[in-house]
């Protein structure tokens, strides 16, 4: 039977340094800011931002939600977005997606300032990791990458399948994993072999958001696999994109859903915001 690799205890251990690093900034007269942008009323949406507003209160993080209508227009949402880049008082702003289908979200992405995007999904965000540049990444990938490692699971040299090519997850996921050494294959709705892809793979990783994607008999005996997908059962309740009691089978440590990957990309959320402050008021805190 596979180990869990229980994302709640891994997350609350780094939690713990960051409370830390927030009580050095407040002994210094500065307080962390997240500011969250959502627009519509998504149930998803508002039970990450619910999750997010936690995190940040139990750290000692200022943060706030500024909630916009549905009939918001692009132009309303830049201009705000402007606003807080100015907003010394504002270290990290963070746009809740998706946006509604009227609205291009990259467009109102860009404006974003780089020095505040905790998000990581800015073009120079995005640049700065496909360089291997200091800058902010991406908080679920990120989130995965601290999650293998804090499970002391081998990733430098492994070959890792990653099912999903989002500019969110996907594709910052791979090139994140090379960084690590990893011999990478990346499948997507296009790939004609995905069961034949995945069975190679030491490390099995999916983000496509489909319920029970990921089978016993795509898995390899002996893979680790990381479970990124966000689904509803037809009983309402939250599971991912693998077939977990079955792939706990074969699979040697498997990410649960919920309880994993979900609270990592919380907990890289919260370590950017303190990283865009400290940079941001040119202050060092050694751990």
């Amino acid at each position: 039977m596979a180990k869990i690799i229980d994302g709640k205890i891994i997350s609350e251990g780094i939690k713990q340094g960051i409370k830390t690093q927030v009580l050095a900034l407040k002994e210094k007269g500065v307080t962390p800011s997240l500011t969250v942008i959502v627009v519509g009323n998504n149930p998803a949406s508002a039970a990450y931002i619910k999750g997010k507003q936690k995190d940040c209160e139990e750290c000692g993080i200022n943060s706030q939600v500024i909630a916009l209508s549905e009939t918001t227009t692009k132009e309303e949402i830049i201009e705000k977005v402007k606003e807080l880049n100015k907003d010394d008082t504002v270290n990290g702003i963070l746009v809740q997606l998706p946006l509604p289908e009227h609205i291009n979200s990259n467009e109102v992405i860009s404006v974003i300032s780089p020095q505040k995007d905790v998000d990581g999904f800015t073009t120079i965000s995005a640049g700065n990791l496909m360089l291997g540049t200091e800058g902010f990444r991406s908080c679920t990938p990120a989130g995965v990458i601290l999650m293998l490692k804090k499970a002391e699971v081998e990733i430098s040299g492994k070959h890792c399948v990653v099912i999903g090519r989002s500019n969110i997850v996907g594709k910052p996921l791979a090139v994140m994993l090379i960084e690590e050494n990893a011999t990478v294959t990346v499948c997507h709705s296009k790939t004609i072999n995905i069961k034949e892809m995945a069975l190679q793979a030491d490390i099995l990783i999916s983000a496509v958001g489909k319920q029970g994607f990921v089978t016993k008999d795509m898995v390899k005996q002996g893979a680790v696999v990381v479970d990124i997908g966000i689904n509803r059962n037809e009983e309402g309740k939250l599971c991912g994109d693998v077939s977990f009691e079955e792939v706990s089978e074969v699979a040697s440590a498997i990410t649960p859903v919920p309880g994993g990957v979900g609270l990592m990309t919380r907990v890289v959320l919260l370590q950017n915001t303190i990283k865009a402050t400290l940079q941001q008021n040119n202050i060092c805190i050694t751990n």
